[in-house]
């Protein structure tokens, strides 16, 4: 996510983009549940050309969503480095729930801890973690002045290296205040927080039809498309430790924040909005 404070980059711990492994809240009781969602694909025998489906989430089972795919991150944690409005709650059925087809993620208006807002920010941290593919995700974005939601990825290894060196891959980023502009984004030792390495695009009907958010990752490249239709690619001429990060392993995260160095103000009239999740699927 964009806009990384950075003397939050210098203590490290404070990063919106570095999950806090003491904010990661994994109960024993959901640990043994038995996964009645898709996820890993056993038998998957992927040949390199992202046509094989190797991991996914179609959130066709009404209630919470699978525990055998997803944590939660919890709290403020000092604005998570972009001075963010929210508390994120720990699957809390008012900020996230799988009902009629699609994953439910919902920012509130509310007094929670010392808070004004709550939601809900997940990931497959501890779950399922990859390198290369084409990750397709189907979402139809909220709205209001403040809003933040995004799809993005980590590397696996921050806790090692630390940001931005583990790398980091934002599929979708969108601003309420400007609904319909898209950002898809790059954070890498070459350039984070304010990065260069982005490109957005406006398109018809986001907060009210699903529309395809798409990045292939390769060892060449990352190419970022909406509906199809590419339009940034991610390729640096010199490939080292500090411009591709991009030959480790990435876990996905899916969060609507609040305000913030990219959300901007919050429309006081805001009361609530979701970001709907149709489905995610990789391929390799």
């Amino acid at each position: 996510m964009q806009y990384l404070y950075l003397f939050l980059f210098l203590t490290m711990i404070n990063s919106c983009s570095e999950a806090d492994q003491s904010k990661i809240e994994t109960p024993e009781s959901e640990l043994s549940e038995t996964a009645t969602c898709p996820g890993t694909m056993e038998d998957a025998n992927p040949k390199g050309n992202f046509d094989v489906l190797i991991w996914a989430d179609e959130f066709n089972e009404d209630g919470s969503p699978c525990t055998a795919n997803w944590v939660y991150e919890v709290g403020n944690n000092n604005g998570w480095g972009n001075g963010e409005s929210q508390y994120y709650k720990r699957n809390d059925e008012d900020n996230v729930i799988v009902e009629n087809g699609a994953l439910k993620i919902t920012a509130i208006k509310e007094e929670y801890n010392g808070y004004s807002y709550t939601s809900t920010r997940m990931t497959t941290q501890t779950k399922f973690n990859f390198k290369y593919g084409k990750i397709d995700v189907r979402a139809k974005l909220p709205t209001g002045a403040g809003t933040w939601p995004a799809i993005w990825m980590l590397g696996s290894n921050f806790s090692q290296v630390g940001w931005p060196n583990c790398g980091e891959i934002d599929i979708m980023e969108h601003k309420g205040s400007q609904l319909g502009t898209v950002h898809s984004s790059l954070h890498n030792g070459t350039s984070y927080g304010n990065t260069i390495h982005t490109k957005k695009i406006t398109i018809e009907n986001a907060d009210s039809e699903f529309h395809n958010y798409t990045a292939l990752w390769s060892n060449e490249k990352i190419e970022f498309s909406i509906d199809g239709s590419l339009f940034y690619t991610y390729q640096p001429e010199v490939k080292n430790s500090a411009s591709w990060p991009y030959d480790n392993d990435f876990f996905l995260i899916l969060n609507i924040a609040m305000g913030g160095g990219f959300g901007g103000s919050i429309d006081p009239n805001f009361t609530k909005s979701s970001m709907e999740i149709d489905y995610i699927r990789i391929y390799q």
